[in-house]
This record gives C-alpha cells, structure tokens and sequence, in this order.
C-alpha cells in the first residue's frame, strides 16, 4: 500500500513531479502522462459530463483531483484544470489517497499566486515538494520500508 508517485499538472504542463519508487518509471514520461490525463478528462466530460476520479491498469492505479482555475482573458468562461494525481499500488484505497491530493491542491493554491501558477515553469514550484513530503506522510512508503524504518539502528 503506497504513493508511487504524485504530481501536479495544469493542463497539459506537469509542474510538480515526485517519484518515490522506481516501478512507476515505465508508466508514462511526465510530459505524456499529462496530455493523457488532460485528454482523458475532456474525453470523460464531454461524453458523461463526469470527472476522472480513479484509473485502474492491471498494476497501478491512477487518482486525479482537480480544481479548475479561470484563465485571464476576456473569456470569462476561459479555466484551465489544475490537477493533482497519484499513481498508486493497486491494494491502496484510492479515497484515502484523494483526500490526500485534495489538500495538496488547496496548499498549493494557498501558496502560489494564479498568475505564478500560469505563468512559471516547473523548475520554479519544487520547492513545493517538502509541503507535498509531508501532507502525504507514510503513505508514500511501502509497507517494507515503513517496517525497516522502524527497525533501523
């Protein structure tokens, strides 16, 4: 049971990537995984008019939060999805990790402004990745590590 990896994406642009495990390397290069996530989305909503909450691969999972924000323009209708997500083992419970993604995206937007957000690349927010670190606490370990930490000298 463990976060492989999380991140936040807006739109199609990954901003904040953590991988904890090397297992989740053969899932998608950053830059991919966003254009899936994002074409995905839209795909869902336009059909079902539905959010993506869980994907389910045959050895992990993928949870998405997202949090729409307005774009500057003379659109007023213009957002863009912010969106967090995990890539999880598959016996991990996917609410508990949401609830998880939901807190990361509301720190997130609490600590950068929108045109920070829109503007800047990711270089700019991995100072974020402690605050992520630690919203997520032992859920990124699996249950070997969490042991072995308890056992260590």
């Amino acid at each position: 049971m463990a976060v492989l990896e999380v991140g936040i994406n807006l739109g199609k642009k990954p901003l904040v990537e953590i991988r904890y495990y090397s297992s989740s390397d053969k899932v998608f290069d950053p830059k991919i995984r966003a254009l899936f996530l994002t074409g995905i989305e839209h795909f869902i909503d336009e059909a079902f008019g539905d959010r993506i909450n869980v994907i389910s691969l045959s050895d992990f999972k993928f949870i998405c939060y997202f949090k729409k924000v307005r774009v500057p323009s003379e659109d007023k209708n213009n957002t863009q999805l912010l969106l967090s997500f995990a890539i999880i083992e598959q016996d991990t419970n996917p609410r508990f990790v949401k609830k998880h993604l939901k807190k990361i995206i509301s720190e997130f937007r609490n600590q950068y402004a929108l045109s920070d957000i829109l503007s800047k690349d990711s270089g700019y927010f991995q100072k974020f990745k402690p605050r992520i670190n630690k919203i997520l606490g032992d859920l990124r370990f699996k249950i070997d590590d969490r042991l072995r930490s308890l056992f260590r000298d």
